[in-house]
């Protein structure tokens, strides 16, 4: 079911003065959160591998008079430590603080038997989907304690929380993006302003779910801006009082 209550929809300004960092911002669930973040008002940090991609994205923000984006070009497979924590010295040296991030980027993997899955491929996965989303918010934390409240969003998946045959990797880094998320948010309750929950989309209409599924009509599926409203809300201040949270889009 939906997070966000019936009665809410976003005002106008409903994030004005908030800066959140999305990561695998270029296409599906990402594009159309930093779209609707922008359109409420949010200064969005768009991280991406895919710059040509990013480039247009920041064009169509531009063009709606948000708040101007900032392009991150980073590739997570590739990116190490070091990367992450020159990020975060570029981004304390412009910014006071940071009141969001959602983590978005995914890899999907190899979807085949475990006994047949690639190692390298597994690795990669796991680097994509675990390994960015730990290193990426350990140096980010500073800047999510100097908001007055900040929220963290990992983009989870039901074979995250019930496992099934042939998901291999996929599966098995959402079940520790959960763990991550749990982790953390008891961390943080009593010493800190941030709030960390996790959000399973559901079945969407994006190119992740059409490699996934490649015999299902795409248009079974929503498209990603008909359930955008639950990543706006969870960076709202309307959602404070979530921490901890394993929560459904649909």
């Amino acid at each position: 079911m939906p997070i966000a209550p019936a009665s809410w929809s976003a005002a106008a300004h409903e994030l004005a003065g908030k800066t959140i960092l999305v990561t695998g911002a270029a296409e599906g669930i990402g594009r159309a959160a930093s779209l609707a973040l922008a359109s409420a008002g949010a200064e969005v940090l768009l991280l991406s591998r895919n710059e040509a991609r990013l480039e247009s994205l920041y064009d169509e923000i531009v063009a709606m008079d948000g708040p101007l984006p900032a392009l991150l070009p980073m590739d997570l497979a590739k990116a190490t430590h070091d990367d992450f924590v020159t990020l975060a010295g570029s981004l304390g040296e412009a910014l006071p603080k940071l009141d969001g991030l959602l983590h978005n980027a995914s890899l999907l993997g190899d979807r085949k038997p475990i006994a047949q899955t690639r190692a390298t491929a597994w690795h990669e996965v796991m680097q994509v989907n675990v390994n960015a989303g730990f290193m990426l918010t350990q140096v980010l934390l500073p800047m999510l304690n100097e908001a007055p409240t900040a929220s963290v969003v990992f983009t989870s998946s039901g074979v995250g929380r019930t496992g099934r045959a042939y998901w291999g990797s996929y599966a098995v880094s959402k079940f520790a993006t959960e763990g991550l998320m749990q982790v953390l948010a008891d961390e943080l309750e009593a010493t800190s302003s941030i709030r960390v929950n996790s959000l399973n989309p559901g079945a969407v209409n994006t190119a992740m779910r059409r490699s996934a599924y490649p015999a299902e009509p795409p248009t079974t599926n929503p498209d990603p801006t008909d359930i955008i409203r639950e990543w706006v809300y969870l960076m709202s201040d309307a959602s404070a009082h979530l921490n901890g949270q394993a929560l459904n889009a649909q």
